[in-house]
């Protein structure tokens, strides 16, 4: 029997296309669904352009593959039970309803996993919020949908109700309680369904809730890195995980508290391309294809950096200046604001000298 495998990714952003290079690398052969013929993805693997609900285009991949995965939450999981034959989508479908609902997904932590997590209520209506203690803060974040602060309102103060209140009419919601945080931290661990390898912890910085900088390792200390780390193994552990998830958290003075989950390579993992001796996208591959998995060593100090669509130009002049970093473009056609266009890996024991684009070389 041959060694190679064809791996069906659903989803063609910039996560399938590096999830595809890895496998490319390793000697398998890749088609991804995506509804736009020319994604990320389409310069690296075949392409099935469909929409991700499209349950007969979802099927056509099934049949074409031996493995299946995703490059994130909104696929349609029902769709996806119907075609998948016994084994062949190792990350399961009960993970994916998990974190495609917030409602699921708190009760997954606090209950199953019982990892801490903040404060939080379920809100089915705008009555749900008629008695909160309005001398706390809080953000009300519909169960299903939102990303990168879509979906989210704030509440300070009791001006901020009305939007709040028209949101929770609107969805369900979870309301959860501002945490007093020092950073906002993420852990990526990798499970084969037996065994799982864990990354450095990492520290993230937002701009419009949105990722800017990732610091590896995170400047906390080793005492509550290793209690991240050991978060992120319970939680993959309870999972019996297959293939790569993210773990987003706060770091307090002396606390961890989980915030969410991704089922899947993440944003702040993309360091570890260059800065680890495998990348998350290397570990989500043979944990999918339940191959042994590595112990994951960090070569030095990192910085990655995110590229939006308005920093394209200073990004490219920025290696241009610094030629030991590395610049990661995904291909994608139309550089519109905010949009994830690339991203910039350095090596760097000085992490505030690295100048977050936007803020100094976005010029």
């Amino acid at each position: 029997m041959s060694s190679t495998k064809t791996i069906g990714i659903i989803g063609g952003g910039q996560l399938g296309q590096m999830m595809a290079i890895s496998a490319i690398y390793m000697g398998h052969k890749v088609i991804t669904l995506d509804p736009a013929s020319d994604c990320p993805s389409s310069r690296v693997s075949e392409v099935i352009a469909a929409p991700y609900d499209d349950v007969d285009a979802l099927r056509q991949l099934a049949d074409c593959c031996d493995v299946l995965t995703y490059e994130f939450e909104n696929v349609d999981a029902d769709g996806l039970d119907a075609v998948i034959k016994d084994g062949q989508l190792p990350q399961g479908t009960e993970l994916l309803r998990i974190s495609q609902n917030r409602i699921f997904e708190k009760d997954f932590l606090s209950n199953k996993a019982q990892v801490t997590v903040a404060p939080y209520k379920v809100v089915t209506s705008s009555l749900d919020l008629e008695d909160i203690d309005l001398s706390k803060n809080y953000v009300l974040k519909t169960a299903t949908g939102g990303y990168d602060g879509h979906g989210q309102k704030v509440i300070t103060s009791a001006k901020d109700l009305e939007e709040a209140n028209a949101l929770a009419n609107s969805a369900e919601c979870v309301l959860e309680e501002f945490v007093n945080f020092d950073l906002e931290i993420s852990v990526i661990v990798s499970g084969n369904g037996k065994d799982v390898t864990v990354f450095p912890v990492q520290e993230n910085i937002h701009r419009n809730n949105i990722l800017s900088k990732t610091i590896v390792p995170a400047r906390i200390s080793d005492r509550l890195a290793d209690r991240a780390k050991a978060i992120a193994v319970k939680i993959a552990e309870q999972l019996n995980l297959s293939g790569t998830l993210c773990v987003e958290m706060f770091a307090t003075a002396d606390d961890i508290i989980v915030n969410e989950i991704a089922p899947r390579p993440h944003n702040s993992g993309h360091y570890s391309i260059e800065a680890c001796d495998f990348s998350q996208f290397d570990t989500h591959i043979l944990g999918v294809l339940g191959a042994p998995l590595p112990a994951i060593n960090l070569h030095e100090p990192a910085v990655m950096l995110n590229v939006l669509g308005q920093h394209v130009e200073a990004a490219e002049r920025y290696v241009t200046e610094n030629p030991s970093a590395h610049l990661h473009m995904y291909g994608k056609l139309e550089a519109k604001h905010n949009r994830k266009m690339g991203h910039v890996t350095l090596f760097s024991n000085e992490p505030d000298n690295v100048v977050e684009f936007g803020k100094g070389i976005d010029f």
